[in-house]
């Protein structure tokens, strides 16, 4: 199981390829993702050991100097992170939907961690900014006081950061709506 990731996202693509190459030589750990988002910016997943994680991020940031808009190591990830990532969690029974969007990739990673510790909710999506401009959004589902509950402590990460552009929170959902969702 994955417990923790790093990521650089940087604003060229070329500058994205080598700075990957350099951090998975730099360090013991595994390439989950790399590429292209819009609008022309690469993002890099990686995991591993904290040690490890760091370490690849450190070189990460020195290879890609000016082209890193931001960065993160994440220890201790909540066990859903990963597939919302990918878009392959189970979802069940919903009462309410909560949706946050974001300014750039990184604060969508940790504000869909924070959500997910900070209420007994299910993460739908972390939409990483393919064909979204670069923004990047969370879809999350649950009973509505949880999502309500998730969806501010996740809004506080975007709000701190100055990386949130909205907020929402979506009881009753119609069946249509949730499906396309999914």
């Amino acid at each position: 199981m994955i417990r923790t990731i790093g990521m650089i996202e940087l604003n060229s693509i070329a500058k994205g390829i080598e700075t990957a190459d350099t951090m998975i030589k730099a360090a013991d750990v595994q390439l989950l993702k790399a590429h292209s988002v819009c609008p022309g910016k690469y993002i890099i997943l990686i995991c591993g050991d904290v040690a490890a994680v760091k370490a690849a991020i450190n070189t990460g940031i020195e290879a890609g100097r000016s082209y890193v808009i931001d960065h993160l190591v994440l220890p201790s990830i909540h066990p859903q992170l990963i597939d919302a990532i990918h878009a392959t969690n189970a979802v069940q029974e919903v009462s309410a939907i909560g949706v946050l969007e974001f300014y750039n990739i990184v604060t969508a990673i940790v504000a869909a961690d924070a959500a997910a510790k900070a209420a007994a909710i299910t993460l739908i999506e972390v939409r990483l900014g393919l064909s979204i401009g670069g923004k990047s959004f969370i879809t999350l589902c649950g009973d509505v006081s949880s999502v309500q509950e998730a969806v501010e402590a996740a809004a506080t990460i975007g709000k701190e950061k100055g990386m949130l552009v909205e907020k929402t929170v979506i009881p009753s959902p119609r069946e249509e709506l949730f499906e396309k969702l999914l």
